[in-house]
């Protein structure tokens, strides 16, 4: 008798094998691969890589971007966009800058930053969900206008003085190698992995994205959602505009500049379907981590920037085409 039939001679099917097998076989288990064999890379090609201290700086060439990939994961996810993530960074700097010249504290500092990231948010929901304009086009709209108004305000110039506590949230350590920042990227990876995978909120996320007029008389209000997801979107970025101010202890209008180049290649190198409907929150984070990996690895190398962001660029283009590519190649595949 086989382990999968019963004493009465009835099938009983390997459930067992099937997670398992779908596991090996996921987009994670490839990234999970992809991290480690990146990582074993860098230890060869850096002698200073494997410090400990060297592996902490490592956190700081993702967090802040990663921040904002968890948020614009179930934005893509909807069917949406936003490409104004850096612009919203800049000018929440920018309004931190002023209030600094004011003589505001820390407090008032992380308020006014995530304040501004929440209301440029809110300013892109609004514009596509209540005058139904084209994600791309509001926020490459609202990218030029939040930047242009931070070099309206600053010009060439750049604001400092900021008060010495606010450098914690940037530079500061929890314990020992482990930054503020690290650790709050993954309370909150935790947080939007939750709201995704196990809430009643992502499912309908997941069901805009697949079928937006579907979801919509099935009872979804697909419009207050998405609106949620831009507020989101908009928040995490002031969160980041905080922590990479606190990092750089002042601001320039071009601050981030690129960031959302490199948000958006995380997203969709973490497995979400840049046409919407489907993704998930472990791939974000495993595709975060190798984007961190490849260009501190690349930095320790003292490889330019330029080549840094034409990697990047390339990267953008083959995780966006491969799997159109794959499936054309199957469907022309002889039965």
């Amino acid at each position: 008798m086989s382990a999968t039939e019963t004493p009465h001679g009835r099938h009983i099917p390997d459930r067992l094998d099937r997670p398992l097998r779908s596991a090996v076989f996921s987009w994670e288990a490839l990234l999970i691969a992809v991290a480690i064999s990146i990582f074993a890379v860098n230890s060869f090609a850096s002698p200073y890589f494997l410090d400990a201290w060297s592996l902490s700086d490592l956190t700081f060439n993702f967090t802040e971007k990663a921040l904002i990939a968890l948020a614009m994961a179930l934005l893509i996810i909807s069917g949406e966009i936003d490409l104004s993530v850096a612009a919203i960074i800049a000018l929440a700097s920018t309004m931190m800058g002023m209030a600094v010249q004011f003589g505001v504290g820390t407090s008032g500092l992380v308020a006014i930053g995530i304040g501004v990231g929440l209301a440029c948010g809110a300013f892109n929901g609004l514009l596509v969900t209540r005058l139904g304009l084209p994600s791309i086009v509001v926020t490459i709209g609202t990218m030029s206008l939040f930047r242009g108004v931070a070099f309206i305000i600053l010009g060439d110039q750049a604001y400092k003085g900021y008060p010495e506590s606010f450098a914690f949230f940037g530079q500061g350590y929890v314990w020992w190698v482990v930054s503020f920042e690290l650790v709050l990227f993954l309370g909150a990876a935790v947080i939007y992995y939750v709201i995704l995978h196990r809430t009643s909120f992502g499912r309908r996320v997941f069901a805009i994205g697949n079928n937006p007029v579907a979801a919509q008389f099935s009872g979804v209000r697909v419009e207050r959602i998405k609106f949620i997801l831009f507020c989101l979107t908009g928040l995490m970025s002031g969160i980041a505009a905080v922590l990479i101010t606190s990092r750089l202890g002042s601001t320039r209008p071009s601050i981030a500049q690129g960031y959302e180049l490199e948000v958006i290649t995380m997203v969709v190198l973490g497995g979400v379907s840049i046409l919407g409907g489907a993704g998930s929150i472990p791939g974000v984070v495993l595709a975060a981590l190798i984007m961190g990996l490849v260009t501190f690895g690349l930095g320790l190398l003292n490889v330019p920037g330029i080549v840094m962001s034409i990697f990047i660029g390339l990267l953008l283009i083959l995780v966006i085409a491969l799997p159109i590519v794959w499936r054309r190649l199957m469907k022309e595949r002889p039965a």
